[in-house]
């Protein structure tokens, strides 16, 4: 079976949404590349986006969260849009209020999480601009 795995760009914040992403998750990067790992002489990078995020990794699960922040000369990513939110189906309603309340924390509820027609279901915008959806459907 195919896994899907989530990546996100960033405007120069990458690596503190992750440590906060870390924190709530747990676990340990599997991989973090700066854009001064990549630098040459073809592709030479400015010194002030040298320790940015050119790729990082958080395994969750049998899934890795990725992301990027994006060089400024190729312009800002839009934090207000609305973008594809990212699922998780928790394994517990302990779980999801947990993975719920951790992430949200100094963001946006959209909609809090509680029984639902489909289940234990909650959304919201993190404090960096990603949405979330995090749910909980005991197995029929």
């Amino acid at each position: 079976m195919a896994v899907i795995n989530p990546h996100i760009n960033f405007n120069g914040n990458a690596e503190e949404a992750f440590n906060f992403y870390r924190s709530v998750f747990g676990g340990e990067f599997a991989r973090i590349i700066r854009f001064k790992d990549i630098s040459t002489a073809e592709f030479p990078v400015a010194e002030h986006e040298a320790n940015k995020i050119m790729h990082i990794e958080l395994p969750i699960g049998n899934n890795t969260l990725m992301a990027n922040d994006v060089p400024e000369v190729l312009g800002r990513v839009s934090e207000t849009e609305n973008r594809s939110k990212i699922a998780i189906r928790a394994e517990s309603r302990e779980e999801a209020d947990k993975l719920f309340n951790g992430l949200s924390e100094g963001g946006e509820v959209e909609v809090p999480i509680e029984e639902s027609n489909w289940g234990y279901y909650g959304m919201f915008r993190d404090k960096f601009g990603i949405e979330w959806i995090v749910d909980f459907s005991p197995a029929k």
